[in-house]
């Protein structure tokens, strides 16, 4: 897909949290330092919504809450295909798969390997958290919405980063009182303390924070609250 300078794509993003009461640790990755958006910056597994994404059967749903919040100020992303571009990130960039056991034999192509492990995408698991809109002036620029869910529901060895495409690199699980001494983007680190703060918690919130850039202002704001 050819994008325009300056274009919002829509874009999802998966926050990975295991060991939640004990001693959280978040699944993060470094973008290769050729990348054209954040080289070399460690982030969370994630990327922008395809246009089959929207028709990808799911075989679970959003929580009401969840499908509530993603709803507001749409822009033309529909939940559930932000919920599917959310799995299909995750088992791209990093192989782990979030999905129940089942036959999916139409499966599109980039979701061939999900299918022939033998599962259909669940986004039951995912609790959206927050979003956030890229700046303008920046070569590349993202409507991204963040969920938060727990890698018990991840099928299988959630060490097995085999599967990975290439994409991140340095996959591994960072202990949450450590992530921020990585290389990371502002809004990374805004996210962090967001999720450390609602910890150990995991339900859905009733309200969202909302970075909401652009060319005209810049406002934080809650989904289903009010602007601060």
């Amino acid at each position: 897909m050819v994008v325009g300078a300056g274009e919002i794509r829509h874009a999802a993003t998966v926050i990975l949290v295991r060991d939640v009461a004990r001693a959280p640790a978040i699944l993060m990755g470094q973008r290769g330092a050729n990348a054209a958006f954040m080289a070399k910056k460690f982030v969370f597994p994630g990327g922008a919504v395809d246009p089959g994404d929207g028709a990808v059967p799911l075989a679970g749903g959003l929580s009401e809450t969840c499908a509530a919040r993603l709803a507001e100020e749409p822009r033309g992303a529909a939940p559930g295909a932000l919920a599917a571009a959310a799995i299909r990130e995750l088992w791209e960039e990093t192989g782990l798969i979030l999905g129940r056991p089942g036959t999916w034999p139409d499966a599109p192509a980039d979701w061939a390997g999900f299918a022939e492990a033998g599962f259909q995408p669940d986004p039951s698991a995912l609790r959206f958290v927050f979003r956030a809109i890229t700046p303008p002036g920046r070569p590349r620029r993202f409507d991204a919405r963040f969920f938060l869910a727990d890698a018990a529901a991840v099928a299988g060895d959630v060490e097995g980063f085999r599967g990975a495409s290439g994409e991140l690199s340095h996959l591994r699980w960072v202990p949450l009182g450590e992530a921020r001494d990585l290389g990371l983007p502002f809004i990374t680190e805004v996210v962090l303390a967001e999720v450390a703060a609602r910890l150990p918690a995991l339900e859905a919130p009733d309200t969202v924070p909302f970075f909401r850039n652009t060319e005209e202002e810049s406002l934080f704001r809650r989904l289903g609250g009010r602007a601060l």
